[in-house]
Formats: structure tokens, C-alpha cells, sequence
């Protein structure tokens, strides 16, 4: 018999490898990262680093606390929408939850990180301010708030922003992406290779390390 473990990273290897229908279009939930990235993720191209076994474990942890919690409130909450499909012609998501004039999103995080969170997080999770403000702005509510679950202990951290603060941000963002998608349509010239998220205590974007085209990222940098 397999061990346990060598099952459950079989499991989540196979569900992993399984093909994805992509909408071709860009996702919300990569705003504020890398660019180059962001392109192939809308085009398609097939990614050269998978995940490791243990990132595929976090990830779905990750997903039982984050449908945990969001079943918790909606089923307290009976006004409550999820899962609202946020959608423009080349801009696809899906909001976690919204209320009245404010947009939810769950994000999880390990314990450790959670409770040394600060009270600013406008630059150590700007992508996920893009990716709700976005939300907000589409389905025109005033505020949005980032809501972070922690893996060990179910505590949880609310964060609010307000659409008008933030919604220069997201605009601007999506005039980049625009502009090198159709660098990338009319002559496939890509964007330069910049990492902006997972930043650490020094300033330096760790994003690199969780590309999925990181190889291919590298032989393009060599020419190859």
C-alpha cells in the first residue's frame, strides 16, 4: 500500500494536470505582477515549472479554509451574493462575496505571516487590492475589503479600500496590460521580465521563484 502522503500528492498532481479551458482574457487576480507573466497567462503558453508537491498542498489547504469560511458567511448572511462573475472584454473574475456597496475577497495565509501582518498592506499585498478594487469598480460599489484567513487558527484580518482611492491604480494597470498585449498580437514582443509581488523585508520581489514560465522566462532573457 502507498503511503498516505504519496496518495494525496498523487491526487492533487492528477486534478493539477488535468487541462484547463482558458477564457483569453486577463485574470484579476494576477494584477500587480509581472507583466511578461501576465501575457502568457492570457495567451496560453505552456508553462515550463509546475508547482511542487508541497505547493499543491498549501494551495489546497488554502481552498478548504477559504470555502469554509466563505459558507460560513453566506449562510448567516441570506442577502449575500458569491461567486459574482466580474467580466469586460478581456478582463475575467469572479468576486468571493458582495454585500450591499461593498466587494469581499477571502485570501489565506500561513499563521506565521498572519499575525505578523501590518496595518499598511498598500505595497505588501497590492495585487490583491488590484484584484478587488476591480471588482468594486466593475460593479460599481464604493468600497472593497480584503478579508485574510489564517491556515492555523481560523483568525481573521479585514482590510477596507475605497474605489475612488484605488481605482487610478487599477486603470493603470490595465492600460500596461493592454498596451503589451497588443505588442504581443502584432509582432510578439513581450514585455520585459517584471517581477513586482511577494515582496521581502528588503524590497525585493520574490515572484521569480513561483513563475510558472520561470524556465522559459530565463531562455528567453539568454535569447534562446
Amino acid at each position: 500500500m502507498k503511503m498516505i502522503q504519496t496518495l494525496i500528492d498523487e491526487a492533487l498532481k492528477s486534478k493539477n494536470d488535468k487541462p484547463r479551458k482558458r477564457s483569453g482574457k486577463f485574470s484579476p487576480s494576477n494584477f500587480g505582477k509581472c507583466y511578461r507573466a501576465q501575457v502568457w497567462n492570457r495567451a496560453d503558453v505552456q508553462k515550463t515549472d509546475e508547482p511542487e508537491d508541497r505547493v499543491l498542498r498549501v494551495f489546497k489547504a488554502g481552498k478548504l479554509f477559504h470555502d469554509f469560511v466563505q459558507g460560513v458567511i453566506v449562510d448567516n448572511n441570506p442577502d449575500m451574493q458569491t461567486e459574482v462573475k466580474v467580466e469586460e472584454d478581456d478582463v475575467i473574475g469572479f468576486a468571493d462575496l458582495v454585500n450591499g456597496d461593498i466587494v469581499y475577497d477571502l485570501k489565506t495565509v500561513h499563521s506565521g505571516a498572519f499575525h505578523y501582518m501590518k496595518e499598511d498592506i498598500s505595497e505588501s499585498k497590492k495585487p490583491n487590492i488590484l484584484q478587488v478594487i476591480f471588482y468594486a469598480m466593475c460593479l460599481e460599489k464604493p468600497k472593497a475589503a480584503l478579508v485574510f484567513i489564517s491556515k492555523d487558527d481560523l483568525c481573521l484580518k479585514e482590510y477596507t479600500f475605497f474605489t475612488d482611492k484605488w481605482g487610478h491604480e487599477v486603470s493603470e494597470e490595465l492600460t500596461q496590460l493592454r498596451y503589451h498585449w497588443a505588442k504581443w498580437q502584432g509582432s510578439k514582443t513581450l514585455p520585459p521580465a517584471s517581477p513586482r509581488a511577494y515582496k521581502d523585508s528588503k524590497g525585493k520581489c520574490k515572484e521569480c521563484e513561483y513563475c510558472s514560465w520561470k524556465t522559459l522566462c530565463a531562455e528567453t532573457e539568454k535569447g534562446g
